[in-house]
């Protein structure tokens, strides 16, 4: 009933699904791994915002000439009329944005742009309480050197 023998991507689905008809100008790049470390790159139209039609491309695994040969089936063309693409700072899926959408800007995603501000922040914090341990133990290493045995009394 629902026509999935007669699917046109029924043949190809366990390794790419392609869905031409969601391809808009503003995307996002990313892998998961959905079961036992099988990783999929996964393309949503940022338009749809979760809802129907979010759905670009799935392909299984992260390989960037595997995908970008999944994106490439769709002609140039509509492949340039992306105009941004939103992406991790992972060389691969820089590369599959490249290769496949050339003339969309590339955009680190705000996610990692907080992750590494939170990282860096937090070792600034160690770095910084370390050294206030440090002068501690200095100061105290001071009093005990400067302390001739004698006591102040109240």
């Amino acid at each position: 009933m629902s026509g999935f023998i007669d699917w046109d991507q029924l043949s190809h689905t366990e390794d790419w699904v392609l869905f031409p008809e969601n391809l808009g100008e503003y995307l996002s790049i990313d892998e998961t791994s959905v079961s036992q470390g099988e990783f999929y790159t996964i393309l949503p139209n940022k338009a749809a915002k979760g809802k129907k039609g979010v759905i670009v491309a799935i392909v299984k695994g992260t390989n960037s000439e595997k995908v970008s040969q999944v994106l490439k089936k769709r002609p140039s063309e509509q492949r340039n009329k992306v105009k941004e693409i939103i992406l991790d700072m992972a060389p691969t899926m820089e590369k599959i944005a490249r290769q496949s959408f050339p003339k969309a800007n590339q955009v680190t995603g705000r996610f990692r742009v907080q992750q590494l501000a939170s990282e860096t922040v937090q070792e600034l914090r160690i770095k910084h309480r370390w050294e206030a341990v440090d002068q501690e133990n200095k100061e105290m290493e001071l009093a005990k050197s400067s302390d001739n045995g004698t006591f102040l009394k109240f």
